[in-house]
């Protein structure tokens, strides 16, 4: 077995873990900071609406020579407008400019190929409502998929932990969007469907945490070995693996779109699925880690019952180490695991009281 699937058994049994739900004031303060970030990157910035959503004209090109630049620099001279130029796979540009009806488009088109030294190979006129309409429908699949999943989650789990997951996922898509608009990079119908597609991905790791957490504290008030908190923690360090191992397998290829496809090879119309695919993703993960089950386990920890139980199992700990003490004080000897005075002739330690106690003495 491989170093990190032997890391991941012993996360399961508990035998090694992180205490994340204990540290979860940490993990608001990082979230809450970056989502400030973000709103006001959105709010300053603003999103570099592509022009399906502005209306315009695109024009693309057979291979050139001329530089990404020059041929901005050319647009914006020929229609009076900022010009969003990309380079294709083919060598050729695609150049977008905002703003211009049939009539100036052809002259702005004339006037590329003369400056450009190439045929422009057609002109695509794009009217503003055709985008309006499909931000109005993805809001509107937004907003149900976001009542379908509370309703499920409420029903297959509780309240608390489809409230806990809507937090995360509108934590996620805050930070996407506010990472489009600190980058700049163009908002097209392909950023939307890259945005409404992370949704699936940032409730995976969430469900697979809240069901080992509900297989967990089944019966819990009936034990007093571990408080709310701290079978949420368990519970996180066991899938901890599995979603380091998930959420790494699914950015590799995104990410080769991101940074070979759209910035190496030049396929701009990359970026605008990929980044908001590569970001959904790994914020995902965070929320799923840091964000959604913390959330849980402070929203449980508030109920009569969880409090009740928390206050059993502080006061027996406390319990087992007043005995604990006094059994060293009066020099004999204590179990190190569970704090017990043990029995005589014992062997006390990790290994408890196995062996010796034995009516046989000897080890099975």
């Amino acid at each position: 077995m491989s170093r990190l699937g032997t890391l991941g058994a012993r996360l399961y049994r508990g035998e090694v873990g992180y205490d994340f739900v204990a540290k979860r004031k940490i993990w608001y303060g990082v979230s809450i900071l970056i989502t400030i970030t973000a709103i006001v990157g959105l709010a300053v910035q603003g999103l570099n609406l592509g022009i399906e959503f502005k209306g315009g004209a695109v024009f693309t090109t057979p291979k050139t020579s001329v530089s990404v630049s020059q041929a901005q620099t050319y647009a914006k001279e020929a229609s009076g407008h900022e010009a969003i130029v990309q380079k294709l796979g083919s060598g050729g540009l695609r150049i977008q400019v905002s703003e211009l009806n049939q009539t100036e488009a052809n002259k702005v088109s004339k006037q590329l190929s003369e400056d450009l030294k190439v045929p422009m190979e057609n002109a695509e006129i794009v009217g503003p409502s055709w985008g309006e309409q499909i931000a109005n429908k993805a809001w509107t699949g937004l907003a149900v998929f976001m009542l379908l999943v509370v309703i499920y989650l409420a029903i297959a789990f509780e309240w608390r932990m489809a409230i806990a997951a809507l937090v995360a996922l509108v934590h996620d898509l805050t930070i996407t969007i506010g990472i489009y608009a600190l980058v700049g990079f163009e908002v097209t119908p392909g950023t939307v469907i890259g945005l409404l597609t992370i949704l699936g991905y940032s409730l995976y790791d969430t469900v697979v945490v809240f069901d080992g957490l509900k297989e967990g504290s089944k019966d819990i008030t009936k034990q007093t070995r571990y408080t709310y908190s701290e079978i949420a923690n368990r519970s996180l360090n066991g899938t901890l693996v599995r979603s380091i191992n998930t959420t790494v397998v699914a950015l590799l290829p995104v990410a080769g779109l991101l940074f070979i496809g759209g910035g190496v090879l030049g396929a701009g119309m990359l970026n605008d699925i990929s980044l908001s695919l590569f970001v959904g993703l790994a914020a995902g993960a965070y929320s799923s880690i840091f964000i959604a089950t913390p959330l849980v386990a402070d929203l449980k920890e508030r109920e009569p019952q969880m409090k009740a139980l928390k206050k059993r199992v502080l006061a027996k700990r406390a319990k087992a180490a007043a005995e604990g003490a006094s059994a060293e004080d009066s020099g004999e000897p204590v179990d190190s695991v569970t704090g017990d005075v043990a029995p005589a002739g014992a062997v006390v330690g990790p290994r408890g009281n196995r062996g010796r106690g034995r009516p046989s003495g000897r080890r099975r």
